[in-house]
């Protein structure tokens, strides 16, 4: 059983390269690093008492233990944190989000075999993601996506999914975004029928079943800017499976500027949005996160935790069962794009 790896080391590396515009990871031994107004807010929004906080980490070990003792998963205080926050401390809760957090290793091993920075490079040289580097007022990072830089010809989509997994595992990381959740911005300029189409229904469902129920995350707002008409078919196949609270974060602003800085402030955002933020920076989230390689080795390329684990059947992506309602799926899809053009 393993209680989880230190990566001070990988911390102090990461701050020497010119990183520390972003938090490092958390030392060895717990330590609280919330301001207190954010312990308050903590308190307030996710019912979290400091001075429980550490008991209800054990109880949920304790669980962890007594009901899934073949489970091999970091069982520090930093870690379990991150399930019992997102789920406002309910332990069952947080025991499901947990399993399903590992259950996703298993259910798509494309993704997750061999997770390290430097599998996915191209993906950060293509500019397909990247951190802005200043929080908003709320102290949420902005996650900004530009799809229509991927063509389906340039790599496999799923190369693209592992480079956001390993993004949201280095945005959870400092406790500030375990409190306030993050945003997400996407510019889908560009963005045409190839694209929509090539992940399908399949891909989309499990991508959204991993954000959604599958990773100790708060997604607190999703911005869509320069969408083209193709897209109200995208979100028509999207939004099923999206929670209703989760849909109700969807901000479409076309090309409106002003419509954007409504829901994000020019101050954090790049010139080329209408902010004041200097010139969109692609590459120093890029190399943040491959200077972190060998903390992502040891996190991501070790024995399946899951090995010798029986989980339910409803553990399992839906996609896992989905069977040959793929092929329907898909051809929704294009029939409903084809419609939207």
């Amino acid at each position: 059983m393993s209680s989880g790896p230190a990566f001070g080391t990988v911390a102090d590396r990461a701050t020497s390269a010119g990183h520390s515009w972003f938090p490092g990871p958390p030392p060895p031994m717990y330590s609280c690093t919330l301001t207190p107004e954010l312990v308050a807010k903590a308190r307030e929004e996710l019912q979290e008492k400091p001075e429980w906080r550490l008991r209800d980490v054990q109880a949920l070990r304790d669980m962890i233990l007594k009901e899934h003792p073949n489970l091999r998963t970091r069982l520090d205080d930093a870690f379990l944190l991150r399930f019992l926050r997102a789920r406002k401390f309910d332990y069952d809760r947080a025991l499901q989000l947990l399993l399903n957090y590992h259950a996703g290793r298993k259910t798509w091993p494309e993704v997750f075999q061999d997770l390290k920075p430097s599998t996915v490079k191209h993906v950060l040289d293509l500019g397909f993601l990247t951190v802005l580097p200043r929080p908003d007022p709320n102290g949420r990072y902005i996650l900004f996506l530009r799809p229509g830089k991927w063509k389906p010809n340039d790599y496999p989509f799923v190369d693209n999914v592992r480079a956001l997994y390993l993004t949201l595992e280095k945005l959870i990381q400092p406790e500030e975004t375990q409190v306030n959740g993050l945003v997400i911005l996407a510019d889908y300029t560009g963005v045409g029928m190839s694209q929509a189409s090539n992940p399908g229904p399949f891909l989309a469902k499990k991508i959204v079943s991993i954000l959604q129920d599958g990773f100790p995350i708060r997604i607190k707002a999703v911005n869509i800017i320069n969408e083209p008409r193709i897209f109200k078919g995208i979100f028509a196949i999207i939004k099923p499976f999206l929670k209703e609270k989760m849909a109700e974060r969807y901000v479409l602003h076309g090309s409106d500027l002003r419509s954007l800085h409504r829901n994000i402030l020019p101050s954090v955002l790049p010139e080329e949005y209408g902010g004041t933020a200097g010139r969109l920076d692609m590459s120093a989230w890029s190399r943040l996160l491959l200077d972190c390689e060998e903390e992502f080795v040891v996190e991501f390329c070790q024995p399946d935790p899951l090995e010798g684990v029986v989980l339910p059947d409803s553990m399992l992506c839906e996609g896992e069962q989905a069977g040959g309602r793929e092929e329907d799926g898909f051809r929704a899809l294009r029939s409903q794009l084809y419609y939207c053009y």
